[in-house]
């Protein structure tokens, strides 16, 4: 544990009790120095009641007499075998009521245009179970027909920093397999700025027009088309006279 519980309130009694000065309160509550000076100005965390780090048994005494003679000294939290380990929580992080009905499309995404990943990185990017993974992955979810691909940078699910750590090592551990990586596959297991600055691939033409040429040697020249007459919207009309006709046949 590195900071105090409710570090906010506790930023807010160290300003209203002590002479410390703003940067020691900003690095023993974890917050920025110029939100500790927004404090004591009354523009930030207007309202919050004070949180006394002493009688909480987080901070002792001495400690802030120490900081009020040295500026420079830094406030130690008071150990609390309690807290060891309360930041390290295992499994899947915990999504808002409102965003879990978005995991099942972050999760296709993500089993689609990055396959490299593990299901044990997809669950703690989106904070899901390996069984949900499993489902989207083998199409037997129950609602698989009407789930439909989504970033989950983008539903707010997870960060793209985290999703960018999470490929690159996919891309590592892949590479100390020694596995062949195709170029889609090279392309995805790069981060977001890095892909974004890749030059495109070059693409077979779709059209086949032009491509005889490729056959002609070298300072060959392609034979000209031979001139054919030009005909008229009137010599298609000119059709000839049926008194002509006539006079053959009586000949």
């Amino acid at each position: 544990m590195n900071k105090p519980i409710m570090a906010k309130a506790t930023a807010v009694w160290l300003v209203d009790n002590t002479t410390l000065t703003f940067k020691q309160i900003a690095d023993f509550c974890g917050l920025h120095e110029l939100e500790v000076q927004g404090i004591a100005d009354g523009d930030v965390a207007t309202g919050v009641k004070g949180f006394d780090p002493i009688t909480n048994n987080q901070l002792e005494p001495i400690e802030i007499e120490r900081g009020e003679k040295d500026p420079l000294y830094k406030l130690k939290l008071k150990f609390n075998a309690a807290a060891v380990g309360e930041e390290k929580r295992r499994g899947p992080r915990y999504t808002p009521l409102s965003k879990r009905q978005d995991r099942p499309a972050a999760i296709l995404w993500l089993v689609k245009f990055h396959p490299e990943l593990t299901d044990a990185q997809i669950s703690k990017l989106v904070g899901t179970t390996k069984p949900t993974i499993q489902s989207i992955r083998e199409r037997t979810h129950w609602n698989i027909s009407n789930i439909q691909p989504v970033d989950p940078v983008a539903l707010g699910l997870t960060k793209q920093t985290e999703l960018d750590a999470a490929v690159q090592k996919a891309a590592a551990k892949k590479a100390k397999e020694g596995e062949v990586m195709t170029d889609d596959e090279r392309r995805k297991l790069v981060s977001t700025e890095q892909s974004l600055g890749m030059e495109a691939e070059p693409k077979i033409p779709t059209a086949i027009s032009g491509l005889e040429t490729f056959s002609l040697t070298e300072g060959e020249k392609p034979e000209e088309e031979e001139s054919t007459e030009v005909l008229d919207a009137d010599s298609f009309f000119n059709l000839p006279d049926s008194s002509d006709e006539d006079e053959e046949d009586d000949k």
